[in-house]
């Protein structure tokens, strides 16, 4: 007989006030902010598309790091932080999929 365990979310410690959680994502958040800030001037400067598209996904990876602070400081609920994050980690790949595919012709790599 094979007896199964659900894992309620009361059986995982909380990531309220976890200082070292904190600390990897207040890093997360200062690195990605200075690349959001390398992706907007690098747009301003080329004015296309597909640094449109980039600058949009690096700027939702640092919203995912200020979610992330919410969370850990208390402020954001984990339900809204786990819709928030995921919708974001697939709105993040599409956006640098299709900017990808709007690079133009494709070259081979023995080239």
């Amino acid at each position: 007989m094979t007896t199964a365990v659900v894992l309620s979310a009361g059986n995982w410690p909380g990531v309220e006030g976890s200082v070292m959680l904190g600390c990897v994502i207040l890093l997360a958040a200062v690195g990605t902010g200075l690349l959001f800030l390398v992706s907007v001037f690098a747009y301003r400067q080329r004015r296309s598309r597909r640094y449109l598209l980039v600058t949009v996904a690096v700027g939702a990876l640092f919203v995912r790091s200020i979610v992330g602070m919410g969370t850990v400081s208390g402020v954001v609920p984990m339900t809204v932080h786990h819709l928030v994050e995921h919708s974001f980690d697939f709105s993040i790949a599409a956006l640098i999929l299709y900017a990808v595919y709007q690079s133009g012709p494709q070259h081979s790599l023995d080239e």
